[in-house]
């Protein structure tokens, strides 16, 4: 307890509520303004180059630098946080929280809600697009160029080809390589949907956070550093939305909602701030922003690595044709693990 009244006499000399109103305004239009760059860039970068040869392998890297963006924001920025809030001594020494680690389990209860979101989507997706064709699941995935089934050998792959053809001559084949299509581009489009999510979880924390604080030396260097943060967040997101091929109209509503999330946290801590006096570093505040914290890690750990990284690296035709195409999108992967884990420096 000493070291929480010498931590609070040193904040006490950083709060003031005029220069951190004025700073948290600006905070505002930088924030919304970098949110937004960072996911257009993708989206306008992929829909620029559509039609041209390099397309698919463009999106493909920009998707891996994704990744590595969403696997550093969970595991360096979102997780350490959320662990931080919970160890925290005003949290620490009550009852149940020193007495078990709830962080580990709330984001275990994120990746596990995840995945049975998931695992929900697809069986029904794959069930209502496959319905009626028997066994034909597989060649329909496999006619993709983003998918690879998973233990069928080359020749059950022909035979499987065969019979389709023989039962639905050309017209079927046609047919089934579109419902293929379709298939992969409803699994796309799955996974951006749910990786947002995970992402406005944590947009929100921070938006709040900050608009509850009163500390002007806490929000200062915290304005360059998020703007940084969600350039980079953005363009994770944008890389995803761009390949799943949304319309005009919901790619546009995604990337407005990301733009505007984090500052609308923001107005929303100062709302609660001005209304209830609430303090962001009571231990009710810390416990809701540790729990909260945990399951939005969770939800984008299980996203980056099960529906980015091992998709794309494990089951996508394209890159495991090409080897330098897969160890370009490797490097691209590094890269946006290291951006996103330089900016923890000092956010």
């Amino acid at each position: 307890m000493a070291v929480c009244a010498a931590e609070s006499g040193r904040a006490s000399s950083c709060r003031d509520g005029k220069a951190a109103a004025y700073l948290k305004l600006i905070s505002i239009l930088v924030i919304f303004l970098t949110s937004a760059i960072g996911i257009s860039l993708p989206v306008f970068l992929a829909r620029l180059f559509q039609g041209k040869p390099a397309y698919d392998k463009a999106v493909l890297i920009i998707k891996c630098f994704a990744a590595g963006v969403i696997l550093s924001t969970s595991l360096v920025h979102v997780l350490p946080d959320a662990f931080d809030a919970l160890a925290d001594c005003q949290v620490a020494s009550r009852h149940p929280w020193k007495d078990f680690p709830f962080a580990g389990l709330i984001t275990l209860i994120g990746a596990l809600t995840a995945l049975f979101v998931d695992l929900t989507a697809s069986s029904h997706v794959e069930g209502h697009q496959g319905h009626g064709h028997g066994g034909e699941l597989e060649l329909k995935l496999s006619k993709s160029a983003d998918y690879t089934p998973i233990g069928m050998s080359g020749e059950e792959l022909e035979r499987k080809k065969s019979s389709v053809e023989e039962v639905g001559g050309e017209d079927g084949g046609r047919d089934v390589e579109a419902q293929a299509e379709e298939l992969v581009k409803l699994k796309q489009r799955l996974v951006s949907q749910v990786l947002e999510i995970g992402i406005i979880f944590h947009s929100v924390i921070i938006g709040v956070t900050m608009g509850m604080s009163q500390n002007k030396c806490t929000i200062r260097p915290l304005i360059a550093a998020l703007s940084f943060h969600q350039i980079f967040e953005g363009m994770g997101l944008g890389g995803c939305i761009a390949q799943a091929g949304f319309s005009i109209g919901t790619t546009a509503y995604m990337c407005f909602m990301f733009a505007v999330t984090t500052p609308i946290g923001i107005v929303l801590g100062m709302i609660m701030f001005s209304v209830t006096g609430y303090d962001d570093t009571s231990p009710n505040a810390l416990i809701l922003e540790g729990l909260l914290g945990s399951l939005s890690s969770g939800i984008l750990i299980y996203m980056g690595l099960v529906d980015l990284v091992a998709l794309d690296f494990f089951h996508n035709k394209l890159m495991n044709s090409q080897l330098l195409l897969k160890r370009a999108s490797f490097i691209a992967l590094l890269l946006g693990s290291t951006s996103m884990s330089i900016l923890a420096l000092w956010a």
